[in-house]
């Protein structure tokens, strides 16, 4: 352990296992990660993350705290019908509730959700073609890629089975005209995949800048690429050992406060 993750660290508050205490320090370091690249949009957007346990809660942002600010207590447990059992000052995003819950209700391997309204994300989602492959990080995200049509603002819960239906096993959907979201087992790999996502978007929108034709690339290496996507509990490991670890030591050397 280092001196920074001692210095901050906080018992586990008695009400609750070390398993929710540890899925919550993980969330909060995502929140505080995705202020840190620049993905947040004020106080809007969200990530979740399921409690472990046979109970189908989860966690999220309380509505009202930029996510810089956001910390491992500071985080709101609610249930799949929307209420809140753990007490704070703020409420929760009605519009976040519906999208995360959604996907909790009915993918139990959903350990953690993360949606953003990126502008190159967002741009990428608002365009016909989509995501292209036209480069390698958008051929490793393409095969696990789906899309969900705009129905407005997310308030209207009747969205939530074409939600579902839209997804299906897929790890990465983009919102058309809304933004970016990704699932993963556990928050290390839900924003791995976001990482990605978004850096292919990025890539995309600086492409089509350049001019109107990207260099080819033969489908034979794009089915190639995809090949390599097929494996879902090397890619859990890879994230949870290989590409956690240095993101929450990035986090303790700037702010190790999220862990609180």
């Amino acid at each position: 352990m280092s001196p920074a993750e001692a210095a901050h660290l906080k018992e586990v508050p008695k009400h609750m296992t070390e398993a929710e205490w540890a899925q919550r320090v993980d969330l909060a370091a995502a929140y505080r990660l995705v202020a840190l690249y620049g993905w947040d949009d004020l106080i809007d957007t969200h990530i979740s993350a399921r409690v472990p346990g046979p109970e189908h809660h989860f966690l999220i942002n309380p509505y009202g705290l930029i996510f810089e600010e956001i910390t491992a207590s500071s985080l709101v447990k609610v249930d799949l019908d929307g209420n809140q059992l753990s007490e704070s000052d703020y409420s929760i995003n009605p519009a976040g509730f519906t999208i995360h819950s959604a996907i909790h209700e009915v993918r139990e391997d959903a350990g953690c959700v993360m949606h953003l309204h990126t502008p190159d994300g967002t741009a990428v989602a608002s365009c016909m073609e989509g995501l292209q492959p036209l480069n390698q990080t958008a051929q490793l995200v393409i095969p696990e890629l789906a899309y969900h049509d705009y129905e407005g603002v997310a308030l209207d819960h009747d969205e939530r089975p074409r939600l579902q239906k839209d997804l299906g096993d897929k790890n990465i959907m983009l919102l058309r005209n809304h933004g970016t979201l990704t699932v993963g087992r556990s928050v290390a790999s839900a924003f791995e995949r976001m990482y990605y996502l978004e850096r292919a978007c990025t890539m995309q929108v600086r492409t089509r800048m350049l001019g109107p034709t990207a260099y080819p690339v033969e489908q034979i290496v794009i089915d190639k690429n995809a090949a390599l996507v097929g494996n879902p509990d090397k890619a859990e490991l890879r994230s949870q050992k290989l590409v956690w670890p240095p993101m929450l030591r990035k986090l303790d050397r700037r702010d190790p406060s999220y862990r609180t």
